[in-house]
C-alpha cells in the first residue's frame, strides 16, 4: 500500500525534475469544434469559511485537526478563501476564457448536520445560487459534483455514513433532491460522486484520507472498502433514478459519475501473467464501478473470483435498479493523471488485498520509466497511456467521455516567479490534448471536453498545501491569484485546435 497511498502524502513531493527520457514535442493537434474546456475544483479544497454562515463540520474538518496531524500540520479552515472571494474567481475564469467550471457543493454547508430530517442552511443555498448565477452571466457552464469527499461529520457520528447502506442512501437522496430542486433549473450537468475508488480505498483501507480507517487503527480492511463501494454504487443509482423521474422532465439536464484511474501497462510485456495483471488491475480499479453503474452488471468476474464473500452481493431489487439506471448515465467522467506498470505477484494475495494481487510501479522489467516525474513522484508524463485508457473506457462502456480532471504539479511553485513559467505543465497539458486528438480522430473515441485540475493551487488533502496543481498560483498569505503560463496556454491552444478541425 505504501506506493499507492503516497499519492496524497507530503512525502511524495519532489523539488527537482525527473531526468528520465522525455516524450515527443507537442503537436497542437486538432480538436472537435464543439469540444469544451474548463477548470475543476472541490469545495473542501478551496472554499474555506469552515464555520461561516452556519456551515456544519465535515469529516475533513475533523480529520485535518487530528493530533498528531495527519495532514502535514495544515488544514483547510481558510484554504483559498473562495467562499469570500468567489466573485473575483469567476471574473478570473472569464478572463482566461474558461467555458466550463466543475465545482462541488459542500453538503454540510447546505445541510449542516447532513440528514434527511435536519434543517437546511439557507445561507449556504444562497452562496451556491449566487455562484451559479454569476457563472452563467459570464458565459461559463456550471458542472456540479454532489459529493467530493466531505460528508457531514454528524452522519459519521450517527451511523458511520457509507458503512450503513440504507441510512446513507436515504440521506444522500434527500441531499440530492435539495440540490436538484434549488439549483437544477440552471445546472444541466450533475455528477453524483467524485472518485469512489479513493473514498473506499484511501478512506477505508490505507486511512490516508478521511475518515482515516485502516488496519493499524483497528478497522476491518478486509470488508470495509467493499461495503463502502457497494453503498456508493447503489446510492448513485438511486439518485440517477430520482433525477430522471422527478427532475429531468422539467429541467432537461444530465447526470453521471466521475471515476478515476491510471492506465496500466504490463511490467514485462513478454509475460502473459503481467499482461493479465494489467487488465485485472484496470478491472479492480475502474470495472469495480463501471460494470455495475454503466452496464447494469455484476462486479467484474476477476473481483468475484479473488474476493469471494468479502464482496457484497447485489439483491434482485438492486440488480433491477442497476439495469434500469445504467442507460440513464449520460457521460463517462474521467479523472486521469498518469500510467503505471502492473506486475503479477506469485504468492497468494493478502487477506485484505485490494489490487487484484499485483504490484504497481513507474519502472518496468527493463528499468525503463513510464515517463518523467512531475512535482510528485507518482504522477508521470505518459500521454500514450492516456490515449489507451480513453480507448479502454470507450470500448467497454460506449459512453461519450468528459475528461473531468487532468493536470500536474510542478516543483518549487510556492515561488510565484517560478510558478508563472510552468513550461513542464504546459507541455504535459499539450501532450495530453494531443492524445485526446489521436483518440478522437484516429481511434474514433468520442471525447466531449477537458477540465484542467485545478483552477488554482489549493489544499491538497493529506499533503496539505505542498503540491500545487493549479493553473493559477495562490499566495496563501495574501490570497492573491496569479495565472500561470498554463492558464494562457489553455486559453489560446484550445480555440486554435478547434479552428484547425474546420479547416
Amino acid at each position: 500500500m505504501a506506493t499507492e497511498a503516497s499519492m496524497f502524502l507530503a512525502t511524495d513531493v519532489v523539488k527537482t525534475y525527473s531526468k528520465s527520457i522525455s516524450h515527443d514535442l507537442v503537436e497542437e493537434l486538432k480538436l472537435p469544434a464543439d469540444f469544451k474546456w474548463g477548470t475543476a475544483t472541490a469545495a473542501l479544497q478551496i472554499e474555506g469559511g469552515f464555520d461561516q454562515d452556519g456551515k456544519g463540520k465535515s469529516i475533513w474538518d475533523t480529520f485535518s485537526h487530528c493530533e498528531p496531524s495527519r495532514t502535514n500540520n495544515e488544514n483547510p479552515d481558510i484554504a483559498c478563501d473562495h467562499y469570500n472571494r468567489w466573485e473575483d474567481d469567476v471574473e478570473l475564469m472569464a478572463n482566461l476564457g474558461a467555458e466550463v467550471y466543475r465545482f462541488s457543493i459542500a453538503w454540510s454547508r447546505i445541510i449542516p448536520l447532513g440528514g434527511r430530517h435536519d434543517y437546511v442552511n439557507e445561507k449556504g443555498i444562497e452562496f451556491y445560487n449566487k455562484l451559479i448565477d454569476r457563472l452563467l452571466a459570464k458565459g461559463i457552464e456550471p458542472v456540479v459534483t454532489l459529493y467530493h469527499w466531505d460528508i457531514p461529520q454528524e452522519l459519521y457520528s450517527r451511523y458511520k455514513a457509507f458503512l450503513n447502506t440504507e441510512e446513507f442512501r436515504a440521506d444522500f437522496e434527500n441531499y440530492a433532491r435539495l440540490c436538484f430542486s434549488r439549483f437544477g433549473d440552471r445546472v444541466k450537468k450533475w455528477v453524483t460522486f467524485n472518485e469512489p475508488y479513493i473514498i473506499s480505498i484511501f478512506g477505508h483501507h490505507s486511512g490516508v484520507l478521511a475518515p482515516g480507517h485502516n488496519k493499524e487503527n483497528g478497522f476491518d480492511t478486509k470488508t470495509e472498502p467493499w461495503l463502502v463501494g457497494h453503498t456508493l454504487i447503489l446510492s448513485h443509482a438511486s439518485v440517477v433514478k430520482v433525477y430522471h423521474e422527478e427532475f429531468k422532465p422539467a429541467q432537461d439536464g444530465s447526470i453521471s459519475i466521475v471515476l478515476n484511474g491510471h492506465f496500466y501497462e504490463p511490467y514485462d510485456a513478454n509475460k502473459q501473467a503481467d499482461i493479465d495483471a494489467a487488465q485485472r488491475r484496470l478491472e479492480f480499479y475502474i470495472g469495480w464501478w463501471g460494470d455495475p453503474i454503466l452496464l447494469g452488471q455484476d462486479y467484474p468476474a476477476c473481483m468475484r473470483k479473488q474476493l469471494g464473500s468479502r464482496l457484497p452481493e447485489f439483491t434482485l431489487e438492486d440488480r433491477r435498479l442497476l439495469r434500469k439506471t445504467a442507460p440513464l448515465n449520460a457521460f463517462y467522467g474521467m479523472n486521469h493523471y498518469s500510467t503505471k506498470y502492473a506486475r503479477a505477484l506469485q504468492d497468494p494475495p493478502a487477506d485484505d488485498d485490494w489490487t487484484g494481487n499485483i504490484a504497481e510501479s513507474s519502472e518496468n522489467s527493463e528499468g525503463v520509466e513510464i515517463g518523467p516525474a512531475s512535482g510528485v513522484l507518482w504522477l508521470r508524463v505518459a500521454p500514450e497511456g492516456f490515449r489507451k485508457l480513453l480507448n479502454w473506457v470507450w470500448d467497454r462502456y460506449h459512453l461519450p467521455i468528459i475528461v473531468t480532471e487532468n493536470g500536474c504539479p510542478c516543483p518549487n511553485e510556492e515561488d510565484v516567479n517560478v510558478a508563472i513559467n510552468d513550461n513542464f505543465r504546459q507541455r504535459y497539458i499539450g501532450l495530453y490534448l494531443d492524445a485526446i486528438s489521436r483518440a478522437v480522430y484516429d481511434d474514433k473515441v468520442r471525447v466531449l471536453g477537458y477540465y484542467a485540475w485545478s483552477l488554482m493551487d489549493n489544499f491538497e488533502w493529506s499533503a496539505g498545501y505542498g503540491p500545487r496543481f493549479g493553473i493559477v498560483h495562490t499566495d496563501y498569505t495574501t490570497m492573491n491569484r496569479t495565472p500561470k503560463g498554463s492558464a494562457y496556454y489553455l486559453r489560446d491552444s484550445i480555440p486554435r485546435r478547434r479552428k484547425a478541425s474546420s479547416q
